[in-house]
């Protein structure tokens, strides 16, 4: 019998877990977290509490054996490899381009030490990279992916939790290295928003919830920011604490409508994972060129306003606020919020995915840049340019009374129904401090299409 180390990253679980199943098949396993200050980077409190919280329920759900070092994983791993007397090191392989560049800086060093490296299945239904079109070639438009994911399907679930067996060699206390300790306790403690329930069970119950209660009405609901229509799952499939195949397993055979339309969201989910797979300087660069010309305004007083909500736009404050009170905000709100940012305020998208990748607790590399050149213009499917949200119309259809305003603006919280979606001919829409439109939306929008139509030569 030997020892394997199973690196838990994007695949905080112990269900429908193929690299659990394949490490412990082979002996006892210890599962690891690695605290890499290179990977954190750039992730707020709020992404760091949660990532702390769901790595105490892993723990709990590992009976207490969940392994938490700090530092290189290069550096990590061998040491605990050669400390455990462990073979090998399992993961769940990984498809982002700076996750696949580490791996291979791992293996190769865990190969120095005589250690190996095995990989198996992937955070997605679909690994990133097979879908592909009859030329052999990756999809860049959404509607044929998602065409070609559902002919190719998925593989079953995996199975119930896998007993990770008894360890050999020398015993390993204490399982978290205190200062990793320290570290997630600090998390956990200055925590500035609203965490949801952590762990895998947790995330099944919401799952339940969601399929019972709310799935039926999602196809016609999704986008009303004012009721509680999605399923909120998205920061349980950033961490692995849920695999899209379990969903998709659970949905099978149905053909409803709510159903169709949160089997084509997992979809998008895959397809931006796929894009990145297939081009991986798109983190970089716009995947399509077009407006490399475009002019852009500097930040300033206008950039921080969006940031904290006071742009004078109800809708924009507050999906904007609910983001800092909570780390996540719906999708139709994520897309206005961007659209002013780029339209309104004409700022490039990377400051607003950069402020996104600070807080969105469901933060997911390939959705948010693609998502974010969706609104821009620049990237798959893209939205034409001139497409631009108007922040007062979007408001009226997602939060038709405006009690998602009043739940996130409390100076607009006296106001009622729809009333706090304009405050501006309410006479008393300003009465607490709710501030003035900081621009003119008509004004900005002709704006900026002047200047798409200078960078295309129009």
């Amino acid at each position: 019998m030997t020892t394997t180390l199973l690196w838990l990253r994007r695949d905080l679980r112990r269900h429908d877990h193929p690299a659990l199943a394949a490490a412990a098949a082979a002996g006892g396993v210890l599962p690891v977290h690695v605290l890499d200050p290179h990977e954190l980077a750039g992730a707020g409190p709020g992404r760091l509490a949660w990532l702390a919280a769901t790595l105490r329920a892993t723990a709990e759900s590992f009976g207490g054996r969940l392994c938490v070092r700090l530092g290189d994983p290069a550096e990590v791993l061998a040491a605990l490899a050669h400390e455990v007397g462990a073979t090998a090191v399992q993961v769940t392989t990984e498809t982002a381009p700076d996750g696949r560049a580490r791996d291979d800086r791992v293996a190769e060093a865990l190969a120095e030490t005589g250690v190996g490296w095995l990989a198996t299945g992937s955070p997605y239904a679909v690994t990133p990279g097979r879908v592909r079109n009859l030329a052999g070639r990756g999809y860049r438009v959404f509607t044929p992916f998602e065409r070609a994911w559902r002919a190719r399907g998925w593989p079953d679930p995996a199975g119930p939790a896998v007993d990770p067996g008894p360890l050999h060699g020398p015993a390993l206390r204490p399982w978290i290295q205190p200062e990793a300790s320290a570290i997630l306790e600090s998390w956990l403690t200055s925590c500035p928003i609203r965490l949801p329930a952590a762990g895998e069970a947790a995330a099944l119950r919401a799952w339940r919830e969601f399929r019972d209660e709310r799935l039926d009405s999602y196809a016609e609901e999704r986008d009303r920011a004012d009721l509680r229509s999605t399923s909120r799952l998205s920061p349980y499939l950033a961490l692995g604490v849920l695999h899209p195949r379990t969903l998709l397993a659970d949905l099978a055979g149905r053909r409803d409508p709510g159903a169709a339309k949160f089997v084509s969201e997992l979809a998008w989910r895959e397809f931006y994972a796929d894009v990145l797979w297939h081009h991986p300087d798109s983190l970089a660069s716009d995947l399509v060129p077009a407006l490399a010309g475009m002019a852009f305004d500097e930040p300033g007083s206008r950039y921080d306003a969006w940031r904290a909500g006071r742009t004078g736009y109800p809708l924009v404050d507050a999906g904007m606020r609910q983001l800092l009170a909570e780390g996540w905000l719906p999708n139709r709100v994520r897309m206005v919020v961007a659209s002013f940012l780029l339209k309104d305020l004409h700022l490039p998208w990377r400051l607003g995915a950069r402020h996104f990748r600070e807080h969105l607790i469901d933060y997911d590399v390939a959705s948010n840049t693609h998502n974010w050149q969706w609104v821009a213009g620049t990237g798959t499917d893209a939205a034409p340019y001139h497409r631009v949200f108007n922040p007062v119309t979007q408001a009226a259809a997602a939060d038709r009374d405006g009690g998602y305003v009043r739940r996130h603006i409390p100076e607009l919280a006296h106001l009622p129904g729809p009333a706090a979606l304009r405050p501006w001919d309410h006479p008393a829409g300003h009465l607490h401090g709710y501030p003035a439109r900081i621009l003119d939306h008509a004004t900005e929008r002709a704006e900026a299409l002047t200047r798409y139509r200078l960078a295309v030569g129009r």
